[in-house]
């Protein structure tokens, strides 16, 4: 999560290194939706809006994709959708999408969905209070929305400079959880998990690693060596992973999950980078 990327995105759809940190999380939020998907039948997932805070735009579904999931995505960008879009077709991988500024309506019939996800992207919809009433027609079984763990050490010191006049697009009162649960709740919604999840053995730094060691260690610390040169020779994407160009990119991820799995929940309220809320609908 790092508030430069509302102005810097493009950056990873001309240079797709997202490092360590993205790179883990992807792995980890792919491994709880398969697991959705294959314990609730999942046919079809929406994911809007697909712009977050995590590097490439618009791939988070690309796992469940592969499992032969049909996959519609929203944003509110016609840039962005044009090179999302453009990505998954280089990749080989069919979606739908829509253009969808404000996110206030969402066009598909009742329970179009069986699943409709969100991943710290609430804070760009015109009004939450809309959007969710929205999501809870359109969805048939689980509603999945993952926001930045606001009690984080990182989101606060990535805040500090945080401003409505500096960021007018963000609105961090809409990635308030109990506010999602009241508004789910009364549109026929039960809370079925509520967990952190993002827990890496790094901090929220909201920049790849490589890039804050630069940036907060002496040269000769690092050495003469430079860590954009590396960088630049070696990119950290999980799009070679997608291309089976790096079969072992989830193991190597997977190697840093030892700390989320025996982390407590106090240890994670302060350093897990993300908080989800799974839902389902009422009677189902």
């Amino acid at each position: 999560m790092a508030i430069p990327i509302i102005t810097d995105w493009e950056k990873y759809f001309e240079y797709p290194h997202e490092g360590m940190g993205s790179s883990y999380e992807r792995i980890v939020l792919n491994r709880k939706l398969l697991q959705l998907a294959e314990e609730h039948g999942i046919a079809t997932a929406i994911e809007t809006p697909c712009f977050g805070f995590t590097g490439i735009s618009g791939i988070n579904l690309m796992a469940l994709a592969d499992k032969g999931i049909a996959i519609s995505l929203e944003d509110d960008d016609p840039q962005r959708l044009e090179l999302i879009e453009a990505l998954w077709q280089r990749l080989g991988r069919h979606l739908q999408t829509r253009l969808n500024p404000g996110f206030r309506q969402l066009d598909y019939p009742d329970a179009s969905f069986d699943l409709s996800f969100s991943f710290s992207a609430l804070w760009f919809v015109d009004g939450l209070r809309d959007f969710m009433n929205e999501l809870a027609r359109i969805t048939a079984k689980l509603i999945f929305i993952s926001v930045p763990n606001r009690d984080g050490l990182g989101y606060k010191l990535q805040f500090r400079d945080y401003s409505p006049q500096r960021y007018p697009s963000l609105k961090p009162e809409q990635i308030d959880p109990p506010s999602i649960i009241t508004l789910l709740v009364r549109a026929g919604w039960q809370l079925l998990e509520a967990d952190y999840i993002d827990c890496p053995p790094w901090p929220d730094i909201g920049m790849a690693k490589e890039d804050f060691l630069q940036k907060w260690l002496p040269r000769r610390v690092l050495g003469m060596a430079s860590f954009k040169t590396a960088r630049q020779a070696h990119p950290l994407s999980i799009l070679d992973f997608y291309t089976g160009e790096d079969p072992d990119f989830a193991r190597r991820m997977l190697r840093h999950h030892w700390f989320e799995r025996l982390a407590p929940p106090a240890l994670k309220r302060r350093w897990a980078h993300h908080y989800y809320l799974l839902f389902r609908r009422v009677g189902s």
